[in-house]
């Protein structure tokens, strides 16, 4: 890749952000220890870097004050954390680490639980009082404060450390980098060295944290253009996800005419794209990835007539910390309001999105028929027939092979044979497939909490390998209609209700008649 971005960009290059950390060494079959000596044994001077680094959870009375002196030494014990746990190599060292974090400098529960009982007693005293004297001063003030103390002593001892590494130089992205190991380590269900369910809950301290520091305020908005640093143009290449940059040509493609790319900086990470967002500029919604990849002459000048949609192509995180953050969400918003001041006539707002998942969850369905059965399932006993014909019997057995290895696509009779099942079968995927009640699809979820509409299902609209393989070629097109957003929104978010076009429903209720899952 380096080589064809040539010297300019090869001296730019960063490290990679998706880059996963080696694998945890095997554990033998004897005895484990425990996990405090492992990390003790692993990490030299951990306990040491923990106890100058994690502040104590100040008294209740002084929880506002801090005095010089400690707010010092606190400073230069974040950044001889910082330092150690740096030093540390990825994997099971920092799941360690983070694990005696979560575990050791979380809540006092017994202090928790003395406070809770004292706020037990006085609101049932208070419920006891004659309903004339509920609102007194003294005994609605007492009842307050106990509650106040109570969520003073639920704050856990590692808020504080990252409250004063987050004010330090290179403090937020520090706890970015350490949230994402936090998360890989959580991945990899390593219980003993995260901490378990201790993890999960730091994690979600810190999740929140970030979100308030990642805001919309301390956000800048930045467009890439081919005259773009080449350190941003590399960055761009490497961090996107969906449908990677072939060469320099193909980047420069991405940020020419008829195109716009934008990306989030946070103020304190200035240069470092956080969030990024491809944006095609059409006549009409697209159906199909090939179209707005293929080559536009460079030299071609915009032709405003030809700008009446805009499709939103590509969206990708950089940084794994930053995950559950709603960075997203506001780019796409910020990016609206860009272009209709670019283009007044831009009406049109959409999406052409991948379906990641949906041909792993094709194969989990026709593993699940019994072999006896032999037919029916996700087809129709005419559908069936024809595709054995085809494949031979057992054609169940034959249709998971082609669909895990992509040869279904290069027999032109057995992709037309496949297209009505399919759609059908992914339509019902991203509307009735869900997860606690909500769409199950990630991609999907995301959309449908913005406030789009499950709008168009589009066959062969990606017949790269990795789209054969995601979602056996099919993209979906998720429009915004800018009035409805939030409606729809509520709606989904509040009501769990999909907004769905006809050609989707149609889809699904094909699937209601005809496919028995």
């Amino acid at each position: 890749m380096l080589r064809r971005w040539g010297p300019c960009l090869a001296a730019q290059r960063r490290r990679r952000l998706f880059l996963a950390p080696p694998p945890f060494p095997p554990t033998s079959g004897g005895p484990r220890p425990s996990a405090v000596a492992m990390a003790t044994e692993a990490c030299p001077g951990l306990e040491e870097a923990l106890r100058r680094a994690v502040p104590p959870l100040p008294p209740y009375e002084t929880r506002e004050k801090a005095a010089a002196p400690a707010g010092a030494a606190l400073e230069q014990g974040g950044a001889e954390f910082m330092r150690f746990y740096r030093g540390l190599e990825p994997g099971r060292p920092r799941a360690q680490l983070l694990g005696r974090l979560a575990r050791d400098f979380g809540v006092e529960h017994g202090r928790v639980a003395e406070l809770s009982a004292r706020v037990a007693r006085l609101h049932q005293h208070h419920q006891q009082q004659q309903p004339e004297k509920r609102g007194g001063d003294e005994a609605g003030g007492g009842l307050l404060q106990a509650e106040d103390r109570l969520r003073h002593a639920l704050t856990p001892r590692y808020r504080g450390l990252f409250q004063h590494l987050g004010r330090q130089e290179g403090g937020l992205r520090f706890l970015v980098e350490l949230r994402g190991d936090l998360l890989q380590a959580l991945a990899a269900r390593e219980e003993e060295a995260a901490a378990g369910p201790h993890a999960r809950e730091m994690n979600g301290v810190l999740k929140n944290m970030l979100s308030e520091w990642f805001s919309t305020g301390f956000l800048n908005l930045e467009r890439v253009t081919w005259q773009s640093p080449c350190e941003i143009l590399q960055k761009i290449s490497d961090s996107e996800a969906v449908h990677p940059v072939r060469n320099w040509v193909d980047m420069k493609r991405r940020v020419g005419p008829y195109r716009r790319c934008y990306y989030f900086a946070h103020c304190a990470i200035p240069s470092e794209p956080l969030v990024i967002l491809h944006v095609a500029l059409t006549d009409e919604i697209s159906s199909s990835i090939q179209g707005i990849l293929k080559e536009i002459p460079s030299r071609e000048v915009e032709n405003l007539n030809k700008i009446k949609t805009a499709i939103f192509y590509s969206i990708s995180l950089t940084r794994q910390g930053l995950q559950g953050v709603e960075l997203g969400t506001y780019l796409i918003k910020r990016v609206v309001k860009e272009l209709q001041v670019e283009f007044p006539q831009l009406k049109v707002f959409s999406t052409l999105s991948p379906i990641p998942g949906f041909a792993k969850w094709l194969v989990g369905v026709l593993s699940s028929q019994s072999k006896e059965a032999g037919r029916g399932g996700p087809f129709t006993e005419s559908e069936f027939k024809e595709i054995a014909e085809v494949t031979g019997n057992p054609a169940v057995e034959v249709l998971k092979r082609l669909f895990t290895n992509n040869e279904w696509v290069q027999s032109e009779r057995l992709v037309g044979l496949l297209q009505p099942p399919l759609m059908r079968l992914c339509a019902w995927y991203l509307y009735g497939e869900k997860h606690r009640g909500y769409a199950l699809n990630p991609v999907a979820n995301f959309h449908l909490q913005n406030g789009a509409v499950l709008w168009r299902l589009n066959w062969m609209a990606d017949t790269s390998p990795r789209g054969v393989s995601a979602s056996c070629g099919m993209m979906v097109n998720y429009r915004y209609f800018l009035e409805d957003t939030a409606h729809n929104s509520a709606a989904y978010l509040g009501a769990k209700q999909i907004k769905a076009s006809e050609q989707i429903l149609g889809l699904v209720s094909q699937f209601q008649q005809n496919s028995k899952l």
